[in-house]
Parts: structure tokens; sequence; C-alpha cells
């Protein structure tokens, strides 16, 4: 058995949330969200991974609300997979134009965005709980 992260896949509508994600939410965030509403994508790489979508298909767009890796597992281009597979998956859903908030001061996500094709197009000033601005990206589906 291989102790390296599986494929990316996409939790079906109305399937529970695995409680490793509820785990990892709140690792990552400090306070875990709720179960997916009917607009909202969630993509995994099993144990170690999600991404949250929200998903605008009308508009033809999907906003990002939150992306995590497992402490134990960042650094190793998971992220990175996690990210290109949902951008390539909401493009061939027919999505064209991606949007999500990241603090300023979270520099390796910045980077990520960066390398994956995201702009910044934009600032939430005092966006967070503890005053702290958002920088908004935008991604244009090819």
């Amino acid at each position: 058995m291989s102790d390296e992260p599986g494929e990316v896949l996409r939790l079906a509508a109305g399937e529970p949330l695995p409680d490793w994600v509820l785990r990892l939410d709140r690792t990552a965030f400090g306070v875990a969200w709720k179960a997916p509403a009917e607009h909202e994508g969630l993509w995994l790489i099993p144990e170690v991974a999600f991404a949250r979508w929200a998903l605008i298909p009308a508009a033809g767009e999907a906003e990002l609300l939150r992306i995590a890796v497992d402490p134990a597992h960042r650094g190793g281009g998971l992220g990175r997979r996690l990210l290109e597979a949902c951008q390539d998956d909401l493009t061939r859903q027919g999505l064209e134009t991606l949007y999500l908030e990241v603090r300023v001061s979270n520099a390796s996500a910045i980077r990520l965005y960066g390398a994956c094709g995201w702009r910044r197009c934009g600032l939430r000033s005092g966006y967070y709980p503890d005053g702290e601005d958002a920088a908004l990206f935008r991604h244009v589906c090819p």
C-alpha cells in the first residue's frame, strides 16, 4: 500500500461530509463549516486535502470558499494539484470565471494562486474578523 495521497475526487451532491474534512477545516481555519449547500461543490484528495466552491452556473462563475491541505502534507504540491483539478473540472462544466479572497498575509497561498494563473483584481479592507484585509483574485478559464 502506498503512502502517496490519492487522486482528486468530487464529493457527490447529498453525500455527508467525511469527518476528516471537518477536522482539517477546524485545523486550517479554526472553525469547521456546516455541510455544503446545494450550490456548493467539494473536491477532495482523500484524508489530506479539500477545496470547497460556491457554484453560480447561471453567471458562469464559481468562488473558492476554502482550500486546505493537512499540515503533514504541505509543501509537496498537493494544493496545486487539487486547485488545478478543480479549475479543469469547473472549466469542463462551462464556468468561465473563478474568484477567491485570501488574507494578504497568506504568502504561500498567494504564490500558489499566481502559479495557477490567478490574477489579483482588488482588495477588501478589514474583511476578516480580526481586521486583516483580503486580496481578491480572479481566474479566467481557458
